[in-house]
């Protein structure tokens, strides 16, 4: 008997992870099989099938963003564009919401795209990935995972401020701890993920990427870890200038280059969290 691998429930159905609708059809490109050994977990309903409009709004914001690899912007032009026009472009709407900006950018001599430019749903974000990395987890340690995730979309764009600093410090320090670890999933071009070793609290981290480019970066929280107060966070959250250092880089927060704004605390809860303006673009079928 299977349970569920997030809630523990009977498992009644089997969940791709992450969902299989990220990973482009044969039809779309006939020389490669995306589809095949994809990472399955025992699923409930509500964890399976009732999340289908979650795997869609994924599939849709994650597809058509602008430095994606060359299966990324296939799978935009195939699956994604017949799922935005049979939408009427709601699809679409839902992934980037207000304020939205349709720009037009030349990106050679005389070739030009359309690219939607606006504030994704962060939250809505989160959650899709909150699943992808407990279905992983099932599929590490065979055990529905139990505490906290902190989910950083590395992937989204900041102007400037604390939040652009902490971004390129997450990105740095968790390519440091995943140094060497394999890159695992069976469709690399489409996805894959590492993970890193426990810390001496068993805290760790996985790092997810998809269609080459898009990061998101996952701290690793379980019921049982009792690490310290973090306070590196707390002087940033209370406006200290703080200096972080990575070898021979480092990254100031708090100052007129990174800004006075709080960010979301990477390690752990905090005592408030801003929202963090982003960019997902898209390509013109997605945008039209």
């Amino acid at each position: 008997m299977y349970t569920c691998y997030a809630c523990g429930l009977l498992a009644t159905s089997r969940e791709h992870v992450p969902p299989k609708n990220l990973f482009p059809e044969r039809k779309d490109i006939p020389q490669l099989d995306l589809r095949q050994d994809l990472i399955t977990v025992p699923s409930c309903d509500l964890h399976n099938l009732a999340k289908s409009q979650d795997d869609e709004f994924l599939m849709v914001s994650l597809a058509g963003l602008i430095g994606n690899n060359a299966i990324g912007y296939r799978h935009n032009m195939g699956k994604v564009d017949r799922a935005v026009r049979r939408s009427a472009s709601r699809l679409l709407m839902k992934a980037v919401v207000k304020p939205q900006h349709l720009l037009r950018v030349e990106v050679a001599p005389n070739r030009f795209v359309d690219v939607l430019w606006g504030t994704p749903d962060v939250e809505r974000l989160r959650s899709c990935f909150d699943a992808i990395v407990r279905g992983l987890h099932f599929h590490d340690f065979g055990i529905a995972f139990v505490g906290k995730l902190h989910i950083h979309l590395a992937f989204l764009h900041h102007e400037k401020g604390n939040a652009k600093v902490m971004n390129e410090f997450l990105r740095q320090r968790i390519a440091i701890d995943v140094a060497g670890k394999p890159k695992l999933g069976a469709n690399p071009l489409v996805f894959y993920y590492q993970r890193s070793e426990p810390d001496q609290y068993g805290l760790f981290a996985y790092r997810l990427c998809f269609y080459g480019v898009v990061e998101v970066l996952v701290g690793v929280w379980p019921a049982s870890a009792m690490p310290p107060e973090n306070l590196v966070y707390q002087l940033i959250a209370r406006g200290m200038p703080t200096r972080l250092a990575l070898g021979s880089a480092h990254f100031d927060f708090n100052t007129e280059a990174g800004g006075w704004e709080l960010v979301d605390n990477p390690l752990g809860p905090g005592n408030g969290s801003a929202q963090l303006r982003s960019c997902t673009p898209c390509t013109p079928q997605a945008a039209s």
